[in-house]
């Protein structure tokens, strides 16, 4: 096959089909275009335009002469993939999916384990159970060890007997790693304390070098792990488990069980020197590993992923040549088609419940005559003088109306079960009224036909009241005083009973949202709870001018439910991570997180708006990149912290292949932001603005005059807003050329071909070795998108980028990014081009002079330069020398870089 060995796949009657020798690249090349132009606010939809030969009719849906007849049509999925020279195993996440070996005795590891396992796969998914490597059957109770991801961090499992009750495990949260990264877990069986220590480390590869992730985990007592017969598996499954323990979905590509920490090779998968399609293979310790249901081997890199929307058929005049021009999109396109916006947050938590008889969110509009429920079988509430869409302060719900002196409602419930139940609302009374019922509670088959909570100055009441006849009977169940928190701001009310033995308990509460909780209970003997029949609400004239305002009132067949908590806040204090994992389960659409997901920023209250753009306020707050998952139909979101610092995806030579024309500097004022005011939506704002230096707010040329710029972000506190203004200022005022597009043409540098097809949004790329009218110093960039097109015997990317050197931050510990500047350094004396040696004039904190923080690279005047030693104090202008190199500080006061040779001073990519 020729390379790049292209192939493309539609998704016919749900089985992949190879339509390569379709593609009509006579007349229409293959372009992918995902993520977003180098200045673009959000990410487009990514899309793939391609052409298929449709002279026989077989791509037009509606020809029933077609073999695809009733299997193609809207959305159909199509993908794109080229050859890579790395095979892997490829794990769709079925129970089926794994790759095995027999148990054998070096498998039968007691004492201490190490496993390692490089693999690319969602490190932070959220909910699913995903194992790498173990050697675990829980149906036959022959649980041994294994290594797995779940909720953002990495677990170790172990037996000592098989047996579920006697599973060990331990687990730390995911740290920032590339997609695909290796993870390692030891297990010191006797730790010599009298216990046992699990640690967990991660690395680029499975050849390390290994950093070490949190702290180790200690147990206390030796243990020791179970000699079972289960077979070691790659992406060992448990059924047994909940949730259940699946295989991983994505790559996997080398694995290794050692019997010691760091101790002898018992098993060694490398499916990396496989060839793609085999089913079985022998590992280079002599285990037999073979296939099992959906696993693959495959060097395939999948370039898109996407649908077609539409399969128009086009002709020339002559009817001699007829093509279908397709353009197919990420998952993005069909998100944002047509979508409304999302309920509030109460709205679409509570018909969640499963204990749920009946529920009025009560969020009408201004002229409604009845508030509907949502569950089938529910009529809606009468009402009568209730003034809807009052007031919109609760952050968990849209406007819900007011209950006025002469208001009245009654929502009638239908039949459930008797002996317990709950009725639940919000409301927020301004002041304790006079006396005003706020809540009652018909049922049937109870003690009491109707319970009553009423309010009076300071206290809240809960009656119980019988009918007979034409008379009733009122008894004061609880009398609650001082009903502290009652008032003055949103609450929730609930009223819950249930019945046990002869007795029955009633509960009378309510949480101020966001805060605390206040009520009572009483047990009374001799009487039952029934079943709730009808909700009502009449304040009557005792309700006197207060203000009271309702709404989100159920019904439940149980006493106990969290349903409403941190919906009614509507989710205030979400990472931005959180909100979009949660909003992505409760729509069914798959989300990839990249990065480590627990240090996205915290959030505001989740409105009523569209899933996307939901999604993109959770993007805007954290600031980093929400795309698409290019190998299969999910969203990606990666994480801002993933963006700092990190090392070179793809390594560019100007004098070397690859690298294509144009590469066009732009040394313009695109991206300067000097002016920068973050609000809190709903809250306050903070302003950052740089008065000083060549991109400052001065008018030129001391500055460049005010590019200002005002944004407003779902932010959890106002003291957030400060520091993103600050972060947001530091990306704007950047002095340094912009390199809006990279083009790299693979098809004179196929051995670039794997690193740049790796390369994903939000990955930093670098030219070495610029031309000599450019600054000398190496290219560094960010990858935002990037334009993909493919011919016969060709294939180029064009990237579009924004500069790299703003998201490298400090980093303690760390060798390159772990350093401090000093306060203020100035060469002592004018240097030409051959000098290897500096004289500095330092203000404020000193340099280093310990051999040991050297090599370090320096920026002077614009240049980067290696400096492999520095000496201390020569001499000063007050004739003060500094003892052993270091003393107090001067302005003025002099020091001196030494090296011994040309190379001490190094120009990085000249």
């Amino acid at each position: 096959m020729a390379w790049p060995d292209l192939r493309v796949e539609i998704q016919a009657g749900g089985v992949w089909t190879d339509v390569t020798a379709d593609t009509f690249t006579r007349r229409q090349q293959v372009t992918i275009t995902p993520g977003r132009a180098d200045e673009a606010a959000r990410t487009d939809p990514a899309r793939c335009q391609l052409g298929l030969n449709n002279k026989d009719g077989r791509y037009s849906p509606r020809n029933p002469m077609s073999p695809y007849y009733g299997l193609i049509g809207r959305n159909t999925p199509l993908r794109v993939s080229v050859a890579g020279s790395t095979p892997r195993l490829v794990l769709d996440g079925s129970m089926s999916g794994t790759v095995d070996t027999p148990d054998a005795a070096p498998l039968d590891i007691v004492g201490d384990l190490d496993l390692r396992a490089e693999a690319e796969i969602d490190w932070t998914a959220s909910g699913v159970n995903q194992v790498l490597i173990g050697k675990w059957d829980g149906l036959s109770g022959q649980r041994s060890y294994a290594l797995r991801i779940l909720d953002q961090r990495i677990w170790l499992n172990w037996s000592t007997d098989g047996i579920t009750a006697l599973t060990m495990s331990a687990g730390v949260p995911v740290p920032t790693m590339p997609d695909r990264a290796a993870v390692r877990v030891t297990l010191d069986v006797d730790n010599g304390a009298g216990g046992w220590t699990v640690t967990f480390y991660w690395a680029r590869s499975i050849a390390g070098p290994w950093t070490q992730i949190g702290t180790p985990v200690t147990g206390a007592g030796v243990t020791s792990i179970y000699a079972g017969t289960a077979p070691l598996r790659v992406g060992s499954p448990d059924a047994t488990n909940s949730p259940p323990r699946v295989p991983f979905t994505g790559s996997g590509y080398r694995f290794e069980v050692r019997s010691g920490i760091d101790g002898t090779l018992v098993a060694a998968p490398d499916f990396t020197a496989q060839t793609p399609g085999a089913t079985s293979f022998v590992d280079t310790v002599g285990h037999t590993w073979t296939l099992q249901g959906t696993a693959e081997i495959s060097d395939r890199l999948t370039r898109f992923t996407g649908e077609v929307s539409s399969w128009p058929s086009r002709w020339g005049v002559a009817g001699q040549d007829v093509w279908v021009p397709l353009e197919a999109s990420g998952i993005t396109r069909r998100l944002g088609q047509g979508a409304k916006a999302l309920d509030s947050t109460l709205r679409r938590r509570i018909p969640t419940d499963p204990t749920l008889l009946a529920y009025w969110p009560m969020e009408e509009d201004r002229d409604a005559t009845q508030a509907y429920s949502p569950l089938e079988g529910v009529a809606p509430m009468v009402v009568s003088k209730v003034e809807f869409a009052s007031d919109d302060s609760l952050a968990g719900s849209s406007a819900l109306p007011k209950i006025g002196p002469t208001s009245t409602f009654t929502a009638r419930v239908p039949a459930g079960p008797s002996g317990a139940w709950r009725v639940e609302c919000v409301y927020k009374l301004d002041d304790f009224p006079t006396a005003a019922q706020i809540l009652e509670v018909r049922t049937t088959g109870g003690t009491y036909d109707r319970l009553q909570i009423e309010a009076r100055p300071a206290n809240v009441r809960l009656y119980g009241i019988t009918t007979s006849g034409d008379s009733s009977s009122t008894t004061l169940l609880l009398n609650i005083g001082p009903g502290a928190f009652f008032t003055g701001a949103w609450n929730r009310l609930q009223m819950r009973a249930e019945t046990v033995g002869g007795s029955t308990t009633f509960h009378c509460n309510w949480i101020t949202i966001g805060a605390q909780e206040k009520g009572l209970s009483t047990t009374v003997a001799g009487v039952t709870a029934g079943r709730v029949t009808a909700v009502s609400s009449a304040p009557g004239s005792g309700l006197d001018q207060r203000t009271l305002y309702m709404g989100h009132l159920s019904v439940m067949s149980v006493v106990t439910s969290t349903t409403y908590n941190f919906a009614d806040e509507g989710f205030s204090g979400d990472t931005a991570w959180a909100r979009m994992r949660r909003l992505c389960q409760e729509e069914g659409v798959p989300l990839v997180i990249s990065g480590a997901a627990p240090d996205t920023m915290t959030m505001g209250p989740q409105r009523p708006d569209t899933l996307l753009n939901l999604l993109g306020q959770a993007a805007d707050t954290d600031g980093g990149i929400l795309g698409e998952q290019r190998d299969r139909l999910a969203l990606r979101y990666r994480v801002r912290s993933s963006l700092y610092s990190q090392p070179p995806a793809l390594e560019l030579d100007y004098q070397g292949p690859g690298l294509a024309p144009p590469l066009d500097p732009q040394d313009d004022d695109a991206g300067v932001r000097n002016d920068i005011t973050v609000s809190r939506i709903g809250g306050s704002s903070a302003r950052a603005v740089l008065e000083e230096g060549p991109l400052s707010t001065q008018a030129p040329p001391d500055g460049v005059g005010v590019y200002d710029e005002s944004v407003s972000l779902s932010l959890d506190a106002d003291d957030q807003a400060e520091p993103i203004a600050w972060w947001r200022l530091w990306l704007g005022t950047q002095d340094e050329i912009r390199y809006p597009s990279v083009h790299v043409d693979l098809t004179k540098a196929p051995g670039l071909a794997d690193a740049a097809a790796a390369v994903v949004e939000g990955d930093r790329i670098t030219i070495a070795n610029p031309p000599a009218w450019l600054p000398p110093e190496k290219i560094d960039l960010i990858v935002q998108g990037y334009r993909e097109v493919f011919l016969p015997h060709k294939w180029d990317i064009t990237f579009n980028c924004t500069p790299a050197r703003p998201w490298n931050v400090g980093h303690t510990d760390d060798p390159q990014f772990g350093r401090v500047a000093t306060d203020g350094t100035e060469l002592a004396a004018a240097v030409d081009a051959d000098d290897t040696t500096l004289s500095l004039a330092v203000d404020g904190a000193l340099w280093t002079t310990d051999p040991a923080d050297c090599p370090l690279d320096v920026r002077v005047g614009g240049e980067v330069m290696t400096v492999t030693r520095i000496t201390g104090a020569v001499a000063d202008r007050f004739d003060r020398t500094a003892t052993g190199g270091w003393g107090a500080a001067d302005t003025g006061e002099t020091w001196t870089l030494t090296g011994g040779s040309n190379s001490d001073y190094s120009v990085q990519g000249a």
